[in-house]
């Protein structure tokens, strides 16, 4: 418990500072604590100390830890956010469970979504993921592609689109990643100034362990956390 408190404490600490430098409100960001490969017992010292939002990469892993901890941990209401790619045939399984999607990346994926949303009579708030690399092995939509697509998925009635997603390039010096944080902004506003989000809240949910504090100083609103929390000492994976 201790250990991850340290680390918890240490998060928000490079969160209020990289904010600051920009002249950002740090509680205009939120830790998305990954907890892909973490035991359910690191999960609960997480939200002990003051973890709200559960970030999970699988959805089987993610179906397995929700049925042992529910979205009710200890009295405090957490949101689990689906960040890793989405097949389509695992639809139907993470929306029963998860509140936010990062990683909406085609249009497939979109009317698969649109379509079991409607049988659950829900309507599930969404970020695009972008590839942002450049490379075509990535997932996400290319960069000159997600304007239209934005536009596609925003005629749609039960997907509120409410951001975009972008995953850097792994980088020896974290300021070389700002480039490609800064290009996903403005990504989001061009799609801003089109009107293609729902109304509320703007997200850019972008960097991570090794980078989220350039990812802030270039906007992020989410930033996604996994060993900066948890450590490196997690455990196998569940088949």
């Amino acid at each position: 418990m201790v250990e991850i408190m340290k680390r918890l404490d240490l998060v928000r600490e490079k969160v209020r500072k990289a904010a600051e430098r920009v002249g950002r409100e740090p509680d205009d960001i939120s830790i998305v604590a990954v907890t892909k490969n973490v035991d359910t017992k690191d999960i609960i010292k997480a939200v002990r100390g003051g973890i709200s939002i559960l970030g999970e990469n699988r959805a089987q892993e993610g179906r397995a830890k929700f049925s042992e901890l529910g979205n009710n941990i200890e009295g405090k209401r957490i949101a689990w956010h689906f960040i890793g790619h989405l097949q389509r045939n695992k639809v139907r399984h993470v929306l029963r469970i998860f509140d936010f999607i990062h990683s909406l990346d085609s249009l497939r994926l979109a009317h698969e979504i649109e379509r079991v949303s409607e049988r659950l009579d829900i309507t599930t708030e969404c970020l695009l993921e972008i590839n942002i690399t450049g490379k075509p092995s990535r997932i996400g939509v290319e960069p000159e592609e997600a304007l239209a697509l934005a536009r596609d998925i925003s005629k749609l009635d039960r997907i509120k689109l409410r951001g975009v997603m972008s995953i850097a390039p792994v980088v020896e010096d974290p300021s070389q990643a700002k480039p490609y944080f800064r290009r996903t902004r403005e990504i989001c506003e061009r799609i801003t100034d089109a009107g293609l989000f729902r109304p509320g809240k703007i997200h850019l949910s972008m960097g991570m362990t090794n980078d989220f504090e350039a990812a802030i100083e270039e906007g992020a609103t989410m930033v996604r956390i996994g060993t900066g929390i948890f450590g490196s000492h997690i455990r196998k994976a569940v088949q």
